[in-house]
């Protein structure tokens, strides 16, 4: 029992750890957004909306265990810190990606980001909500719900916020497209990487809220 109780445990603080700091260094980058706009990356790519929509994307889970999940969660287990992990990187490298401007100036830096993100995104949400008992294909099935409805909802965003008054506006089809397959894909490996990581090396107790909800 001990052997298995100290990893863990291990594991729980590093994760809520890393967590914590994601979130700071997402807070910080926000802040000097809103003070120094010219060097925030993302003047003129729906600035005022990603400094609103960032935080509360890293929010939501924190907003629901506190207010919801904790009450009704039967089994007594802790906050999900890995789900929580996964689900505010995303946001932080997006930022990271716009602050550097690697989205302009590597060609294949935003094909790669749909693809990853979406799929961290999606596992993160697969560990908070996600019974673990569900089949490979039921998993994936959740995954892609999600994931592709996630896409298409910031792809909308994108374009009402800024790309119908860019330069983007031409190439904007073609783009679109291919960041909605990128982000399926990435959200369906991360289904499948969810099952078998949950069915070959079941995660601690303090990383699952996915169990009777």
């Amino acid at each position: 029992m001990v052997a298995t109780t100290v990893p863990a445990a291990g594991r729980a603080g590093w994760t809520k750890y890393a967590a914590l700091a994601a979130k700071a260094v997402l807070f910080l980058l926000l802040l000097t957004a809103l003070f120094w706009p010219d060097l925030s990356g993302i003047k003129g790519k729906a600035s005022t909306a990603r400094l609103v929509v960032y935080p509360l994307g890293t929010a939501v889970l924190p907003i629901w265990w506190f207010a919801y999940g904790r009450a009704k969660n039967t089994l007594h287990q802790s906050f999900p810190w890995t789900a929580d992990l996964l689900i505010t990187i995303p946001w932080l490298i997006d930022l990271l990606g716009n602050r550097l401007n690697l989205f302009d100036t590597i060609t294949w830096w935003d094909d790669a980001m749909h693809f990853l993100l979406w799929g961290l995104l999606t596992a993160g949400v697969l560990i908070a909500f996600g019974p673990r008992g569900l089949t490979r294909g039921l998993t994936a099935f959740v995954a892609l719900g999600f994931g592709a409805t996630a896409a298409v909802i910031w792809e909308v965003g994108e374009y009402v916020a800024f790309v119908r008054h860019s330069p983007e506006l031409r190439t904007a089809y073609t783009d679109t497209l291919g960041d909605l397959t990128l982000g399926t894909l990435g959200a369906l490996l991360a289904g499948l990487i969810v099952h078998q990581v949950r069915r070959t090396q079941p995660l601690p107790p303090g990383d699952l809220s996915g169990v009777n909800h």
